[in-house]
């Protein structure tokens, strides 16, 4: 019986070291349609404006005819899985006082659909579409303002991975969500960050998708497999002793989010080579804003991920035509094709991450004036074993890697601590892998 159990224990080891891909991800690739994403993108086009201060009423046009929509269309979706989501709207009150961008009181209403883990509910990972739309002025809520690409496009996605991902179960939970009142100051997300704060949500990370559809930028490229990962530094809510230890130990750039970052930018070049993600080392566009921001306002990881290039002409425009150029964000200009690869992207990232174990909580290190580098960590429940990354400082990705097993401290050699970055990542049964975790405290 012994050798019996040792060649299983060896068979194990072996599988978790040396595969590199799980076949159910390739199954998600393939399950993901531009079809259903163009009919819905379609949908959300034909409602005339998604202002989120537009009609509530009627049946055929503005925000409340949209969000029921959505709704309706998480709640065939549950039905579908036996009931597997629990839909649910999630609001806030606005008040024209004090908000320069709300002409008028209203209800923000975010369409929330929560698929819960079977072994660790309360932990969340988030993808995120926007549901409002606006033209040339953001205050002007009766025009039409299509919002095919901005953002109808994210907001299709963030169906299509519902529908693709409710075929399985995963460990961890995970939130289909389509947020309101972006245009005006990112309130959705921002109410729905206070909401998972107050309920004790341990969110994994937020996957915000805004614009996903647009391939030829106002520059004249033309690219359909290039994407952009916006991701901050560092959380904005770390400690000052957090910054000060930044100072001698390094982490300048691996907090929460970035991790998160890297993470998407692996996993699309493991299962989906011919894309070219292109991580941006910026909370978002310079100067501007999206509803990944209000989690990482509260100490969430949190990133948007969209195309490469922007065509402003496309995007917050009245439809019109001025000197020969076409305003306005019509269905005309989304490609499908792309926005179903940038669905997919979330969506094998999401299985990824909902199937791994959780991160280790506290990783130390050490190593000062020696050779080698020592590291302990905190056992994870699900974790079979762990795995220690590493990359030359000025590298954005990590490069190298050693399997190291179920242990709970390891150490290099022959590795000088001062010349590289380090962080801990828990592996699964399966091979899935938690975010890495850089270094949070000095072994001595």
């Amino acid at each position: 019986m012994k050798k019996i159990y040792l060649v299983i224990s060896f068979l194990t080891f072996t599988l978790i070291t040396t595969a590199q891909t799980s076949q159910k991800i390739y199954d998600i690739i393939d399950a993901v349609s531009a079809e259903r994403i163009e009919k819905d993108i379609q949908k959300l086009v034909d409602f005339g404006t998604r202002n989120t201060f537009s009609d509530t009423i009627s049946e055929t046009r503005g925000i409340g005819a949209a969000r029921r929509w959505i709704k309706s269309e998480f709640e065939a979706i549950s039905s579908d899985c036996k009931n597997c989501l629990d839909v649910t709207y999630q609001k806030d009150f606005v008040t024209k006082e004090g908000n320069k961008r709300v002409p008028h009181d209203a209800w923000i209403v975010n369409v929330v659909a929560i698929q819960k883990g079977t072994k660790y509910p309360n932990r969340y990972i988030i993808m995120s579409g926007d549901i409002d739309s606006r033209g040339s002025d953001t205050m002007e809520f009766t025009k039409d303002a299509p919002g095919a690409n901005d953002n109808a496009s994210g907001m299709a996605g963030t169906i299509e991975a519902a529908r693709v991902l409710s075929k399985y179960k995963f460990e961890n939970s995970i939130v289909y969500v389509g947020l309101s009142g972006e245009e005006q100051g990112l309130f959705g997300g921002g109410g729905l960050a206070k909401f998972a704060k107050a309920q004790g949500w341990d969110i994994i990370g937020i996957l915000n998708n805004d614009m996903i559809g647009n391939i030829k930028g106002v520059d004249g490229v033309i690219d359909n497999r290039t994407f952009r990962i916006f991701s901050e530094p560092v959380p904005a809510n770390e400690t000052e002793r957090e910054r000060t230890l930044r100072r001698f130990y390094g982490g300048e750039v691996d907090g929460i989010s970035r991790q998160l970052a890297r993470y998407v930018h692996k996993t699309v070049k493991t299962y989906m080579p011919e894309m070219n993600p292109m991580m941006v080392y910026r909370l978002d566009r310079f100067g501007r804003g999206g509803h990944h921001r209000p989690f990482n306002d509260l100490g969430f990881a949190g990133i948007r991920i969209m195309e490469a290039h922007e065509n402003y002409v496309q995007q917050h425009q009245d439809i019109r035509e001025e000197n020969g150029i076409k305003y306005g964000d019509v269905i005309e200009h989304v490609n499908f094709e792309y926005a179903k690869k940038l669905t997919t992207v979330n969506a094998i990232n999401m299985a990824n991450l909902a199937w791994a174990p959780p991160a280790p909580k506290t990783v130390a290190i050490g190593g000062i004036v020696e050779p080698s580098v020592k590291f302990k960590w905190d056992k994870v429940e699900g974790a079979v074993g762990y795995k220690i990354y590493w990359r030359d400082t000025t590298s954005p990705t990590w490069d190298n890697s050693r399997y190291v097993g179920d242990v709970s401290e390891f150490m290099l050699d022959g590795i000088v601590i001062d010349n590289y970055f380090f962080g801990i990542a828990s592996v699964g049964k399966d091979g899935f892998e938690s975010p890495v975790v850089f270094p949070n405290k000095i072994i001595r």
